[in-house]
């Protein structure tokens, strides 16, 4: 820069002996005093990110790292430093921003946590593996099952999850057998009662499924689906878990199965323009905001993000947001913009549209009502992509809308919330079935049904079972022998003789 005949030799000296030891921080620190000045350097130089500088580069890389006008970003006024009056004592502020290998790295968006959803997760652990077990054993012809056969249906490491909830709630499982019977696991006599109730409620949530499914079917392109995706979001919805021998060959009218291109299809047989009504807009119009806006008097958004419209979304954004006045007039716009129904063909509008864009908003919503929870994995939401013309960044439009949709990485895979479904962490409406699956899993809570299926235990030998169990799942007492007639070696993982399982 021309500098170098007004700088002090000692400071190149001072420069070769640091390079000799290595104090390459020290090195840097200089090099700013030369170019910029001894006061001005140490403020950019308190400025700089620790890994920058102590980062283990060369000299040349320092040199230029230093140097280089790119990375000074922002330039201020020139203000003297300490009040002196000689040009060196004058400067320039700089702040510095560091550069990332695809440009100047841009703001750091926030995105809201709602802990309410999220613990909505982890409530749904205890249930779900009860729900499970309870379905493995109903599946038996003699309703009850081997524990030795639970790594067959999930698998070995699954397999010590569901001994655990066997072990945790005798008032739902009840273990017998014992002597040289193999233990096995059962429902307790309260338990098959609640159970025996629900192919009741199947068959009264019949109508409501099936309209669901024409449903997911009318808002496709082609008006079906590939059969593997139904079935991957068939719990989600409610469907039994045989609906393709059941519930489709029940209604010929509606639903039929075609090969296409190699790959079973379910495809839609009749359309019904009476269910081509989303739930936002049946909401609507039990709340009387579908009549004609001269009816009406004039609102305006609230700071909520409310709008009473026909074409409004219900908005809950995120404890922390807040919106902004130009935010609100903006969003009052996004609200107040017409779209296309959901059950319109979507290739008959321009993806780069805005109103074809809000009307993939109403696609997610309309889609996340029709399952049971008003929730699914991102990856059932990914797998539609296809069949609803779906954006490619769908993660990201799902972030842009965060006070309609909530995206929780809670439990083993991303799951996505309609938010004005919930009330906290609790579902606002729930069906029959999810009534029913409440009802079985309030049992493990009652100290009734334990006190009486451990007396039960007592007269068929439950004690030693118990413990064969506890003895099982690593638990086993200290002071106890197992007898020879033990089948804990065909479950232990570190003895799998064959002549002892044989024997059993």
């Amino acid at each position: 820069n021309g500098r170098e005949n007004d700088t002090p030799h000692s400071y190149w000296g001072k420069i070769a002996e640091l390079i000799f030891l290595g104090e390459f921080v020290e090195v840097r620190r200089i090099l700013c005093c030369i170019v910029l000045g001894e006061d001005c350097a140490q403020k950019v130089f308190d400025r700089m990110s620790k890994p920058l500088l102590y980062r283990k580069r060369s000299i040349s890389f320092g040199l230029v790292q230093i140097l280089e006008k790119n990375m000074f970003r922002e330039i201020e006024n020139l203000e003297s430093f300490g009040g002196q009056s000689s040009s060196r004592s004058q400067g320039t502020f700089v702040q510095v921003r560091h550069k990332s290998g695809g440009g100047w790295r841009p703001k750091k968006k926030v995105y809201h946590r709602v802990h309410e959803l999220d613990k909505a997760i982890d409530s749904k652990k205890k249930p779900t593996l009860i729900l499970e077990l309870k379905s493995i054993i109903q599946a038996q012809k003699r309703g009850s099952i081997l524990l030795r056969d639970l790594e067959k249906h999930v698998g070995f490491v699954h397999k010590w999850n569901l001994m655990a909830a066997i072990e945790k709630y005798p008032s739902i499982f009840y273990v017998g057998g014992g002597n040289r019977e193999p233990p096995f696991v059962m429902l307790t006599e309260k338990a098959k009662e609640i159970a025996a109730e629900e192919g009741e409620v199947t068959e009264s949530m019949e109508p409501l499924l099936v309209n669901n499914l024409r449903k997911l079917l009318m808002m496709s392109v082609d008006c079906r689906v590939p059969l593997e995706k139904v079935e991957f979001i068939q719990t989600a919805m409610g469907l039994p878990q045989d609906f393709k021998s059941t519930l489709i060959p029940k209604y010929p009218e509606f639903f039929s199965l075609k090969v296409i291109n190699g790959n079973v299809h379910l495809a839609l047989e009749n359309w019904d323009s009476s269910l081509a009504i989303t739930a936002r807009e049946d909401r609507l119009s039990r709340e009387g905001l579908l009549e004609p806006m001269e009816n009406r008097k004039k609102v305006r958004i609230t700071k909520d993000g409310n709008f009473l419209g026909r074409n409004a979304f219900k908005i809950s954004f995120p404890p922390g947001f807040r919106p902004n006045a130009s935010y609100l007039e903006e969003f009052e716009k996004w609200q107040k913009m017409e779209f296309p129904s959901p059950y319109l063909n979507a290739r008959r509008f321009d993806a780069a549209d805005p109103k074809a864009r809000k009307r993939v908003v109403a696609v997610l919503h309309e889609l996340l009502s029709l399952t049971m929870e008003k929730r699914v994995t991102c990856a059932q939401l990914e797998a539609f992509h296809s069949e609803y013309l779906l954006p490619s960044r769908l993660i990201l439009c799902l972030i842009k809308h965060q006070g309609i949709f909530y995206i929780t990485n809670k439990g083993a895979r991303g799951t996505v919330f309609l938010k004005e479904a919930y009330a906290g962490s609790n579902l606002i409406e729930k069906s029959p079935l999810l009534l029913f699956h409440d009802r079985f899993v309030a049992l493990c809570g009652r100290r009734q049904a334990s006190l009486c299926n451990e007396m039960q235990s007592s007269r068929e030998g439950g004690p030693e079972l118990m413990w064969l169990v506890k003895s099982i799942m690593g638990k086993e007492p200290k002071g106890r022998t197992i007898k020879s007639h033990s089948t804990i070696p065909i479950f232990r993982p570190e003895s799998h003789s064959c002549s002892e399982t044989k024997g059993h």
